[in-house]
């Protein structure tokens, strides 16, 4: 058995690789210090290909600069989980439809037309049908800080400073973020991952899972980071900036809204729920700050229909308010079931993630609000999950096939010290692919159930299922 570690005194990398060779097997363990990481198992003809193929792996990672050590000296680094307190509402109750108990407190919502995505501090993330009906479940190694959207693919940012890919049956780590970055927030557009943390810095990663910039706010504790096609914006305890999106150069800062606790983006604004209990609508081409929403509490989070015709915010008194775009304020009512730390609306329904882990679905049409403000609203439906659910995990095993016709081509080649994916089948151009890092092998095909162009981003991105061919 040979324990090699990597810890770079800068804060970079913190893993560990192991790898044990018992007769014609070869396992190799490897992650992050402090945890129990991930095992691949490889049988070999003989007990020299074994040994041949350990020493060559053993190679790779000492030239890369990891080095003989012994397991449990270094620790795992620490982790800050959001801390935040949740009062009663006093307003009237909201028109909750349905709501699901996901099992502990909940940051990441994401919501399109086919389903809800919720994940919790305990690494849980289920699948919920806008009809109430659970219809999936992944199983993370830590506890889930966001969940995000680029065109087709979902994505989930985690405590164990990875960035796991949801759009499969299996999850897969498509970004894995340095080891002193603790991350707050996470966005992503056209591959580019932007990463705000705990000392108020954003950077930002490539789809290739390689560092781009970074810049340091002049505030700490940044729960505010979004991205578009032109620009990253991020909020932290002293306000609200914009960053090029080519080269982290600063284009302007707002520091009217600080102790920023939550961000959002439409077309032309971004939005910054604050403690200073209100959301601001800030103009994307200069700062400046076009309105202002007041409410009653710290704002723990924000969100807008489309164009950002009306705007919602949820307080740390579990009640989520109603402006229209000027500012003024159309409604307040409690949730019932804790603070929302995040929310999204989509077609006249309102859908948060609040601090007890509870997934509401909101009615919040005129007419269900204007009854709700009477005092009269539907009974909630309790939805339940499946006994037979069973969690899915993220997972390095990938099933082999012979057959190639079934889906589309890709390999694995190396470019100076670099395993780049390309498209190996005819009609795509010779561009690079999105594909989970742990799995590449030199030389190495895969069939994919198919690839997609990434908007202006100049890669594709794989998706489905991955089989190597054999």
């Amino acid at each position: 058995m040979t324990y090699l570690e990597l810890s770079e005194d800068d804060g970079g990398s913190h893993k560990f690789y192991e790898v044990t060779v018992s007769g014609t097997q070869v396992t190799i363990t490897y992650g992050r210090i402090g945890e129990a990481g991930q095992t691949k198992v490889t049988a070999f003809p003989t007990e020299a290909k074994a040994r041949a193929a350990a020493d060559k792996k053993i190679g790779e990672k000492t030239r890369k600069g990891y080095a003989p050590a012994v397991r449990g000296v270094r620790q795992r680094r620490a982790i800050t989980r959001r801390s935040v307190t949740s009062s009663r509402s006093t307003a009237r109750q909201a028109p909750v439809l349905w709501r699901f108990a996901s099992g502990a407190a909940a940051f990441g919502v994401f919501v399109d037309a086919e389903r809800c995505w919720v994940g919790n501090q305990r690494g849980d993330v289920y699948t919920v049908a806008h009809s109430g009906a659970v219809t999936n479940r992944f199983r993370l190694p830590d506890g889930v800080k966001c969940i995000v959207a680029d065109d087709f693919w979902i994505y989930a940012g985690c405590d164990d400073g990875r960035v796991y890919d949801l759009s499969g049956k299996v999850p897969r780590s498509a970004y894995e973020i340095a080891a002193d970055v603790d991350i707050y927030w996470l966005d992503i557009r056209d591959g580019i991952l932007g990463v705000s943390d705990r000392d108020g810095r954003i950077t930002t990663i490539d789809y290739e899972d390689e560092f781009q910039w970074a810049r340091t706010g002049r505030g700490g504790a940044a729960w505010m980071v979004r991205c578009d096609h032109d620009a990253v914006y991020h909020g932290h305890s002293n306000g609200v900036a914009r960053y090029d999106a080519s080269d982290g150069s600063l284009v302007w800062e707002n520091k009217e809204a600080d102790d920023v606790l939550f961000g959002w983006q439409e077309r032309h604004s971004v939005y910054a729920g604050t403690a200073g209990r209100a959301v601001y609508r800030l103009a994307k081409g200069d700062g400046r700050t076009e309105a202002v929403y007041r409410c009653d509490g710290y704002v723990y989070s924000c969100a807008t229909s489309p164009d950002g015709r009306h705007v919602f915010a949820g307080d740390n008194y579990s009640s989520v308010y109603c402006f229209d775009a000027s500012g003024e304020r159309l409604w307040k009512l409690g949730t019932g079931c804790g603070s929302a730390l995040s929310m999204q609306f989509l077609d006249d329904r309102l859908y948060i993630v609040t601090t007890d882990g509870t997934l509401a679905c909101i009615d919040a049409s005129p007419a269900a609000i204007a009854a709700a403000r009477e005092g009269t609203v539907p009974r909630p439906v309790d939805v339940k999950a499946a006994a037979t659910l069973a969690p899915v995990e993220p997972s390095v095993v990938v099933e082999t096939t012979t057959e190639a016709s079934g889906g589309v081509l890709v390999e694995c080649v190396r470019e100076g010290d670099r395993l780049r994916v390309r498209v190996a089948t005819p009609g795509y151009e010779d561009w690079n692919v999105q594909f989970p890092r742990e799995i590449r092998e030199a030389g190495a095909r895969y069939v994919v159930d198919g690839v997609r162009r990434s908007g202006r981003g100049g890669f594709y991105r794989a998706y489905g299922e991955i089989r190597r061919l054999v």
